[in-house]
């Protein structure tokens, strides 16, 4: 079993687990390379000083935070200022999608340091697809090793890694890291990808469905509220975020936007029904028709608006990213027409910036930061 996670130091997950640590580390994050002091961690956190102290001491026992210099004096004592170290640490995010494989390496501010993509054939077998992912999240590590590139750890040791987020179409069970009948592929259903990625890897293993991956991605980039992400790719799905969290459902289902009938006569549908969304939207553009491809998106997603009362409707995907102009224009309009007619101001709809493989990595960094949606 190989273990990419061989490191001289690195963060040590179990021991930032509490609550009050993942305060103080999001706080370092939000300050970046300009660092806040420990009177502002004490004052933004209402931790006492004390354990502000303890804290942050042993935040940079473990090399994830330096001091960064000193604040100007308001006629007391300078403030020394600390700053989070973004190479201390390092998640892997994979999107694996029905045809294609995009990972990437990010450090703990989120940046992206190194990323790689391949075909893939999500019907070739789960021990091909297992080992693929294998294979690209080692060729990262080593990538990063071999360049010095940033994060890289001393000579002849891995980045810290503290684990892989894998997004993936749905329908899934995200708290037990086991696929269900994946539209199209019937054969993954039952699958433990999440074990066992984890035992050929040796490190923690987060899956989730692409969509909620790219919708936590956006609310820790900074989108706030309540919005959807629609993904429109090989194939079509939601990742919701209510009130700053992901909504995932009681049993990870919701978000199955794809499969919401919209005509009751209309074409076969992979998950069986017919006159999907996604169904008549990857139909409409095969054909070119990306007019009409947009006017069904634009029902659909009017339909999650006055269900939900969402503030803002969010679009991405590798199909919308080759014509998004005009897939936001037929969204918006049905959205506009139908905000008319109920004599509301329209919930805005626009291109969403990021990838998948980026979220998925948050779904490993998250619960260091006190994200407990992830």
């Amino acid at each position: 079993m190989a273990d990419v996670n061989r490191t001289n130091g690195g963060a040590n997950l179990l021991a930032l687990r509490s609550h009050n640590t993942a305060l103080v580390l999001d706080l370092l994050r939000g300050a970046g390379a300009e660092g806040i002091s420990r009177l502002e961690l004490a004052e933004r956190t209402g931790l006492t000083p004390q354990a502000v102290s303890k804290i942050t001491a042993r935040l940079r026992e473990d090399g994830l935070a330096v001091e960064a210099g000193h604040r100007a004096s308001t006629g007391g004592k300078r403030r020394t200022v600390l700053r989070l170290v973004p190479g201390a640490g390092h998640a892997v995010g994979v999107h694996l999608d029905r045809d294609a494989l995009r990972a990437v390496l990010v450090d703990l501010a989120g940046t992206v340091v190194a990323e790689r993509c391949a075909a893939l054939d999500l019907g070739a077998g789960a021990d091909a697809v297992v080992e693929a992912v294998a294979g690209e999240v080692e060729a990262l590590a080593k990538g990063v090793r071999e360049g010095g590139g940033a994060g890289a750890a001393a000579a002849g040791s891995l980045p810290a890694l503290l684990g892989v987020g894998v997004a993936l179409p749905g329908p899934l069970d995200h708290i037990r890291g086991v696929l269900h009948r994946v539209t199209g592929f019937p054969e993954w259903d039952g699958f433990p990808l999440r074990d066992a990625l984890a035992r050929r890897l040796g490190v923690p293993v987060v899956v989730d469905k692409d969509t909620n991956a790219a919708a936590l991605g956006l609310a820790v980039a900074g989108e706030r509220g309540s919005f959807a992400y629609l993904h429109l790719g090989t194939g079509l799905g939601a990742g919701l975020v209510v009130d700053g969290a992901v909504h995932r459902g009681a049993r990870t289902g919701a978000g199955e936007f794809g499969h919401q009938v919209v005509q009751l006569d209309g074409p076969p549908c992979g998950c069986g029904d017919r006159g999907c969304v996604e169904a008549l939207c990857l139909a409409a553009v095969a054909r070119g028709d990306l007019a009409e491809a947009a006017r069904v998106l634009g029902i659909a997603a009017g339909n999650l608006v006055a269900l939900l009362d969402i503030d803002l409707v969010l679009l991405g995907g590798r199909t919308i990213a080759t014509a998004p102009d005009a897939f936001l224009r037929g969204v918006a309009a049905v959205l506009d027409e139908r905000a008319r007619r109920a004599g509301e101001e329209p919930v805005p709809a626009r291109a969403a910036p990021g990838e998948v493989a980026d979220g998925a990595a948050q779904l490993v960094l998250g619960p260091l930061f006190g994200r407990a949606d992830a």
